[in-house]
């Protein structure tokens, strides 16, 4: 397939569905390589309306309050990633036989560097949680190689705005991408083919958006299409072997699993404290080749969860998949650092041990973060999205010292627990104002013993107390900060 030119957007009418931030770089990208730009927003802030002046003045049409009628004569619709495939602006499109695509897929079909050369490989990373953590992983991998790489797509600078500004200013193109893609994006990007992908693991989330669970699957398995080198799957989550075996992929390119345990032929998994690769080796039969150690992922942060050493694993697997050498799996693994909110150890104090990972925001995250810890005092709740909490409560139940539930859908964990581990003490506080959180904190530290982590793992989404889960995981921390202040 040719790949698309900058000139090829120019004198299009396009229309982008939605003014945040995404949404205005798509606009400004595609204006700037002469494109008609119309944005549409069925939002009418004091905010949006700051953001539609400045485009306007860029010579860019916005309309306020409609985000529903398709302006007349558009050839292509981009749309953020938020919004529904059944939105009324999409149905008008479809009527009117133009596309929709999202940002992801622009910045596909404009990948070629300026300069001429190659176009930077994209390496992609989807699953319902640990995207973030991998993709940061893997960037800090490919650097540790002598790359000239960053982490893109669901996270920090839109991609639009990176593959545009590649080779500007004399700096030197990028030689391959970490993107991290969301479910939405995925949806949104038909002609994306990486050069190896993983879908690092699949359960129940946006089922609002997606409308089922096989939809949301299909949508992550998106990433698998048109692979060159590698398709990288969990050992421990078959469903993602199966959108491995259900991709149509490049003739040679390889199903690669990754695992906690000792791993198989064609695998990358854990021999005593040590990743190792069987995968990426000359006999992978009969070899094995050593790339780092536990300690080396996230070193000064005391033992990784068992999540990290997967997202680690898959991490690794897609460096090897690029060439990259054993060393430096071992040394980027070392330079990478959590970032906030993702457990993130707070505290220590009189033997109880305060952990932020506010950013487990569904029950699958939850899960993970619960199974890092022997003896817990939890602190759940907010906004459940849809979720049922009666597998998460029954795996976690024997670790549970206590619980204190926050947020507007807490009833639902409160009766999960009450069905699966009524022996468990838990508080339910009949609030949901932001100061919920130093009451939580301070219950927390009631029912917990030294030798206890008090973790801060909702497993729902936070906009009923907090502006996001950032705010939501810095009211824990600053709730932790107030114990040290009156009781040191």
């Amino acid at each position: 397939m040719t790949t698309p030119s900058p000139a090829d957007f120019a004198g299009q009418h396009i229309t982008v569905a939605g003014l945040g931030v995404s949404g205005i770089s798509a606009a400004r990208a595609l204006a700037g390589l002469g494109a008609h730009v119309t944005v549409v927003d069925g939002g009418d802030s004091k905010k949006q309306q700051a953001a539609a002046r400045e485009l306007e003045a860029e010579g860019i049409t916005v309309r306020l309050g409609d985000g529903a009628t398709l302006p007349a004569g558009t050839d292509l619709v981009v749309t953020s990633p938020g919004w529904k495939p059944d939105s009324p602006l999409f149905a008008a499109a479809a009527a009117a036989g133009v596309d929709v695509v999202g940002d992801v897929e622009i910045a596909w079909r404009l990948r070629e560097a300026p300069s001429g050369q190659p176009a930077a490989a994209w390496l992609g990373v989807t699953g319902t949680n640990g995207k973030t953590t991998t993709v940061r992983m893997l960037a800090s991998i490919l650097a540790a190689e002598g790359l000239h790489t960053t982490a893109v797509g669901n996270i920090g600078t839109p991609i639009i705005d990176v593959v545009l500004g590649q080779g500007k200013d004399g700096e030197r193109p990028y030689d391959v991408l970490a993107v991290e893609l969301s479910s939405y994006q995925l949806h949104w990007a038909p002609s994306l083919r990486a050069h190896s992908a993983v879908v690092l693991n699949l359960a129940p989330d946006h089922l609002d958006w997606h409308g089922s669970m096989q939809a949301y699957a299909a949508d992550k398995g998106r990433i698998y299409e048109g692979n060159t080198v590698a398709c990288v799957y969990n050992v421990a989550d078959k469903a993602t072997e199966d959108l491995v075996r259900e991709a149509d992929v490049e003739e040679g390119c390889r199903a690669i699993g990754f695992t906690l345990g000792t791993p198989g032929p064609s695998q990358l998994g854990v021999v005593e404290g040590i990743l190792v690769d069987r995968a990426f080796v000359e006999n992978r039969q009969q070899q094995a080749q050593e790339l780092a150690e536990v300690s080396d992922i996230a070193p000064g942060s005391g033992t990784p969860a068992p999540h990290n050493i997967a997202n680690a694993l898959a991490a690794a697997a897609l460096a090897r998949a690029y060439g990259v050498r054993p060393a430096a799996v071992r040394d980027g693994l070392r330079a990478f650092h959590p970032e906030a909110h993702r457990i993130q150890h707070i505290a220590d104090l009189e033997g109880v041990t305060y952990i932020d990972d506010s950013k487990a925001t569904n029950t699958h995250a939850a899960e993970a973060s619960l199974a890092a810890y022997e003896h817990i005092v939890w602190i759940a709740g907010g906004l459940a999205k849809g979720a049922t909490f009666d597998e998460l409560v029954q795996k976690s139940a024997a670790r549970l010292r206590g619980v204190v539930l926050i947020g507007a859908d807490r009833a639902l964990i409160r009766e999960a627990l009450a069905r699966h581990a009524p022996d468990v003490p838990v508080v339910d506080l009949d609030r949901t104002d932001t100061g919920a959180m130093s009451e939580a904190v301070r219950e927390a530290t009631r029912l917990a013993e030294p030798g206890d982590t008090v973790l801060l793992a909702p497993a729902c989404a936070s906009m009923d107390m907090f502006v996001n889960y950032n705010k939501r995981g810095e009211a824990f921390a600053d709730a932790v900060g107030e114990l040290t202040a009156r009781d040191h």
